[in-house]
């Protein structure tokens, strides 16, 4: 029994004449005839009575006549299914995530997803949420994870809370701060390593000096997440980091804040006026369910935290 003889069958049954379903099918009368006829032999039976001309469907053709229908709608849901996924064959997802995440979260759920879609090309530009906000805008990204809140100058973004990064006070191994927990008031006078202007972390540093009260002296700023570890290794001060960058890092050394401590919320965001593509979506639904199995199964890098909502 072959599908397509199935389909000649229900044509014929709803024509109840076999030329005009062979038109319909747009192939030659006798072939469709011929299938017919081994499909009847297959099942060993007849399907259609043929009497004066008038073409009735026998006891077993109204027996096969609501499965073959069932059969050919679960076949052509088949293809629509196989469909999408081979349209995920080609393609490419266009991601943009802060250096924290790049360095420690995102080359696991990359490396899903490139297990699940390989032939998708992954395109990743690391960098601050102010400056993937702005590549989200000038449509270069497709999807990127950014710090919240936005600010007040950025483009309409649909955004999706998901993780929370607890900051710790970084420090040399070789000389840290031997306390269980800091306060933000005892960093007043100490040497600290500055991110760039523009990067999420400076202003989250800064705003958490000035609510205590104090401005950070800074020994160097300008740099980016690997610069500023590096700094802090040779000695030049103390930062401001997410807690997972440590990891790897044997020369130096996270302190907590004291609580409540220092959190960050992260986003996936899109533009809302542009429909991401089957190949975003797709992403956007594994990382979900990469951090949603991490997080049960106790893997999610130290400091983050899943926001779970309902």
């Amino acid at each position: 029994m072959q599908l397509q003889q199935l389909a000649y069958f229900v044509a014929v049954a709803e024509a109840r004449h076999f030329t005009h379903a062979a038109e319909r099918m747009r192939v030659a009368q006798p072939s469709l005839s011929k299938q017919i006829k081994a499909l009847e032999a297959d099942l060993g039976a007849p399907l259609f009575s043929r009497a004066r001309g008038n073409v009735t469907l026998t006891a077993a053709g109204e027996a096969l006549l609501p499965l073959a229908r069932r059969m050919l709608a679960d076949a052509d849901t088949a293809r629509r299914e196989v469909a999408e996924l081979v349209g995920l064959r080609r393609g490419r997802v266009r991601l943009g995530a802060t250096p924290s995440l790049c360095a420690g979260l995102m080359a696991d759920a990359l490396a899903r997803f490139h297990r699940d879609y390989p032939g998708i090309e992954l395109l990743v530009e690391e960098g601050g949420s102010r400056d993937l906000v702005r590549a989200l805008a000038r449509g270069q990204l497709d999807l990127a994870l950014i710090i919240m809140p936005l600010q007040s100058d950025d483009p309409a973004l649909a955004t999706e809370e998901v993780l929370r990064e607890n900051l710790v006070v970084v420090s040399p191994t070789d000389s840290p701060v031997r306390r269980p927990y800091l306060r933000m008031e005892e960093l007043r006078g100490r040497p600290m390593v500055m991110f760039r202007r523009g990067y999420d972390l400076r202003e989250a540093t800064l705003s958490a000096c000035r609510q205590a009260g104090f401005e950070p002296r800074l020994s160097v700023e300008g740099g980016e997440m690997d610069a500023v570890l590096r700094f802090v290794e040779a000695g030049l001060g103390i930062a401001l980091v997410p807690s997972m960058v440590l990891d790897g890092r044997p020369g130096l050394t996270g302190t907590p804040l004291a609580p409540p401590g220092l959190q960050r919320t992260i986003a996936i965001a899109r533009r809302k006026d542009v429909e991401p593509t089957r190949a975003a979506r797709a992403f956007h639904d594994t990382l979900l369910f990469f951090l949603a199995e991490a997080a049960h199964d106790g893997s999610l890098p130290e400091g983050l935290e899943l926001i779970t909502t309902g």
